[in-house]
């Protein structure tokens, strides 16, 4: 382009030739702004979901554990949570034969309702054990203990769909599953260790994913991975997963720059959240699914007010990053057990009054 209006009367004779072309210009140059506006730098979720496990907190209250603002207030932790943290989604482990009933299919419907009172989600992550199961252990609960193969799907089939209809019957539909809770190295071993019995991991996911959908064809199955800034764990095991038959769909991320640093003590807190979310659009664009991290946590220290003003800005720093630069592939984040206090577990973020820290804040910026 020259910058100047080229003289059209010369190449067209017919006037209504030249008024169609200046027409075809304008319309043109009218477009362009609007063009522009339709194609954002960067996109974010509408949807975006902030959300906070709270699988421990029945026990709490059991033990008589009484929560409170900053304020000093009297709270019902729930509704602090939701009202004040902007928390619109609760995150709840089921176990399958736990000792006294903790985190049992009864609580969890008894929280469930609670959450739902309250107009959150709820999320419900399957364990498939009696008790913990984690990168570290996966065993398989005594009631399965000596199944085969064949019947250990079976087990989680019937395992999910009892607890899901018991959760529909009552009025709950969760708006997402986790089949297993961090099995990055298989589950049910060593059924399902990855490993030595891939196939029969990958076979085991697709017992819970097609259990899920039969109860609640709309859930969205999630597979959860720990490690989220290690983007080779998640190549590894999710294309064992595609390549045996086993179904997702979204990818659930672990992040926690304390434990990640416990291992690796030459890593940065703030490089292990870039690797988190570049690996979300690797993982987003490899496998065509949405995201979520639905676990990270920061260290509460009472002694020490800036550890915890550093937990705020990664918290803040995670949520944001999280929205605007995964290309709309992050639905959500959720953290572990905020509620818990600093005698118990370090990297809640309530302090020992029982109060929110000022990591919290971090779900407000």
């Amino acid at each position: 382009m020259t910058g100047k209006i080229p003289n059209f009367a010369t190449k067209h004779s017919n006037k209504m030739e030249i008024l169609k072309t200046w027409g075809i210009c304008l319309l043109f140059i009218m477009a362009l702004p609007l063009r522009a506006q339709q194609a954002p730098a960067a996109t974010a979720p509408q949807d975006f979901v902030k959300g906070a496990d709270v699988g421990f907190l029945t026990g709490q209250e059991r033990r008589g554990v009484v929560f409170h603002d900053r304020q000093g207030r009297e709270r019902e932790c729930l509704e602090l949570l939701h009202n004040d943290y902007q928390i619109g989604a609760v995150r709840l482990r089921v176990w399958v034969n736990p000792w006294g009933g903790n985190c049992g299919k009864e609580e969890v419907l008894a929280m469930a309702l609670r959450a739902k009172a309250l107009g959150m989600d709820v999320m419900i992550d399957f364990h498939y054990a009696d008790s913990w199961a984690d990168p570290g252990q996966q065993p398989i609960p005594a009631a399965w203990k000596d199944h085969s193969y064949e019947q250990m799907k079976g087990d989680v089939h019937d395992h999910t769909v009892e607890v899901l209809s018991l959760l529909k019957q009552n009025g709950v539909e969760p708006r997402w599953v986790q089949v297993g809770n961090e099995t990055a190295n298989g589950l049910l071993w060593p059924v399902g260790h990855i490993q030595e019995n891939p196939s029969q991991y990958a076979g085991l996911l697709r017992a819970g994913y097609d259990a899920v959908k039969e109860v609640l064809p709309h859930s969205i199955v999630i597979v959860h991975l720990d490690r989220g800034h290690k983007q080779s764990l998640y190549d590894w095991n999710l294309d064992i997963v595609k390549k045996y038959g086993g179904k997702f769909d979204m990818v659930g991320m672990s992040l926690y720059p304390y434990w990640a640093r416990k291992d690796h003590p030459e890593l940065h807190p703030d490089s292990i959240v870039t690797d988190c979310i570049r690996n979300i659009r690797h993982v987003s664009r490899k496998y065509g699914c949405d995201v979520m991290i639905v676990e990270t946590g920061f260290e509460v220290n009472e002694q020490q007010p800036e550890v915890m003003e550093e937990g705020r800005r990664l918290l803040t720093r995670v949520i944001r990053e999280a929205r605007r630069d995964t290309d709309g592939h992050c639905r959500g984040v959720f953290y572990w057990e905020p509620q818990c206090l600093p005698g118990g577990y370090k990297l809640g973020a309530f302090d020992s009054n029982a109060a929110p820290t000022v990591i919290m804040d971090g779900f407000l910026e």
